[in-house]
């Protein structure tokens, strides 16, 4: 039961992602979507990877998202959106015909080839701990590296989006 009505939020946060004409309100239901999706994962017992989809696209990625549309938005630019909104709508039944024909035939190839027919190897038990003790030991100087290379493309973002707002003025 629990898991239905996570599957439902789930669905129904992407689902409204995609629809809303709002950007704001497209992201803050992709969030939605991507709780969802974490409560899945701790409720089906991967407790890091529903953990890392909690800090990473929700503390991260959706965050990110709101700063970069909240800094980069252009008051003038919601007219034009809208107005070019109902010339795409009519465009979209047949992006949506083509997105479940491709789909029925990836889902068709993958359940009739050889790579779904096989036994599925035993999966090795890791703990949190070992996960967290192999990050902080082993890899923690690719960790923090990642780190300071995101925190560049951050900087980096923020400043040309707020160069090319200085020059449109």
């Amino acid at each position: 039961m629990l898991f239905t009505i996570l599957a439902i939020l789930t669905v129904a946060g992407a689902v409204a992602a995609m629809s809303f004409r709002n950007l704001v309100h497209s992201v803050l239901a992709l969030t939605l979507a991507f709780a969802g999706l974490a409560m899945v994962y701790l409720q089906l017992g991967a407790q890091f990877i529903g953990f890392a989809q909690i800090l990473v696209y929700i503390g991260a990625v959706a965050i990110l998202i709101v700063f970069a549309i909240l800094l980069t938005r252009d008051a003038g630019t919601t007219s034009k959106s809208a107005l070019n909104a109902s010339a795409s709508n009519s465009s979209g039944w047949g992006g949506g015909v083509v997105a479940v024909a491709v789909f029925a035939a990836m889902a068709w190839a993958f359940h009739a080839s050889a790579a779904s027919q096989r036994a599925l190897p035993a999966q090795p038990e890791a703990t949190m701990q070992q996960i967290g003790n192999a990050l902080m030991l082993q890899f923690a100087l690719p960790l923090e590296v990642i780190g300071l290379l995101l925190t560049a493309a951050l900087i980096g973002a923020v400043t040309i989006a707020m160069h090319d707002r200085q020059e449109t003025r």
